[in-house]
């Protein structure tokens, strides 16, 4: 029975590994439009 659950959590973390590399490229994405726009906006009210 252990041996049914050892491929599902193994799937399972896999899965969560992939997600949250997802999630932390997103936020790194925003943050990265965010900077680009400041700065755009600073040049632009110079």
């Amino acid at each position: 029975m252990s041996k049914k659950i050892n491929p599902k959590r193994e799937a399972y973390k896999k899965k969560q590994e992939e997600q949250g590399r997802k999630v932390v490229n997103w936020i790194f994405g925003v943050l990265i439009a965010f900077a680009v726009f400041y700065l755009i906006w600073t040049f632009v009210n110079m």
